[in-house]
């Protein structure tokens, strides 16, 4: 009886109608746009788009010849292109209070085990790919802008398009902000048990090919780029195995929850 009174405890309130759920998914989502919009605003006023802009150019301007500049091939490029970026670093800012709002939302729904688990990949996977895109930003950019310099013929004088480059950058701090997430896939496969620490860990020679043949795609044809994004996935890789039996310790379900969920 006991037993039963504490798994009530734990879901206690739960159950909602599915009107409910939609007011209060309502209720998250303009939560989450009025974080993303409050941001929008504060980085309009400081440091302000074209500023924004400027900051994301820095590491490709550093790289150009003596007075070359970035140039815009559209009327309205000038205008649009550091729009999007404010939009994307105020989206960026938000994330925090996007995520706290997604949690805020499934949390009731779940176990106490289960948000042992979910609540520190949230946090988690958010700091991976901030870190991700800062490695991308401070490392790799400078580093490729170089080596593709490096190669360019005297005879060419450099003048990137600037809607290129924000579509450039974009997909290389999605690139790099996704594959920083290696550490969490690893634990929630493991974690899932949709495979088994040992496969992970016998995986590892596969991952080290798939690594490279991912940088390959997705990144720029320069060797420099590609090992500045496989390298890291691989030594992800091996801290999410690591990870995962840390996870799967502490979050295991209650003997009762666990013979519940079973019948």
């Amino acid at each position: 009886m006991a037993d039963k009174n504490s798994k009530d405890d734990e879901l206690a309130g739960t159950e909602q109608p599915f009107v409910q759920h939609l007011v209060e998914l309502r209720d998250r989502l303009i939560k989450a746009a009025i974080a993303i919009g409050v941001a929008g605003v504060l980085l309009a006023f400081f440091p302000g788009p074209a500023a924004l802009y400027d900051l994301m150019a820095a590491p490709l301007v550093a790289t150009l010849p003596k007075g070359a500049t970035l140039i815009a091939t559209s009327v309205i490029s000038p205008f649009l292109v550091p729009l999007k970026i404010l939009m994307m670093a105020a989206f960026m800012l938000a994330l925090p209070v996007v995520l706290w709002q997604v949690w805020a939302f499934v949390a009731p729904g779940l176990y106490t085990h289960e948000k042992k688990l979910v609540l520190p990949l949230v946090a988690s996977s958010t700091i991976l790919f901030f870190v991700g895109v800062a490695f991308c930003y401070f490392f790799v950019f400078g580093q490729v802008f170089k080596f593709i310099q490096g190669f360019a013929p005297k005879s060419i004088t450099a003048a990137p398009d600037i809607e290129a480059y924000l579509s450039f950058v974009l997909s290389m701090f999605l690139a790099f902000g996704m594959a920083f997430e290696v550490p969490i896939v690893v634990i929630v496969l493991a974690r899932m048990n949709i495979v088994t620490i040992q496969k992970l860990k016998d995986f590892r020679g596969y991952f080290v090919v798939l690594a490279f043949i991912i940088a390959a795609i997705v990144t720029p044809p320069d060797v420099v780029s590609q090992l500045a994004l496989a390298i890291p996935m691989c030594l992800l890789y091996e801290i999410g195995i690591w990870a995962a039996q840390i996870f799967i310790k502490h979050t295991q379900a209650p003997p009762e929850t666990a013979e519940s969920a079973n019948s």
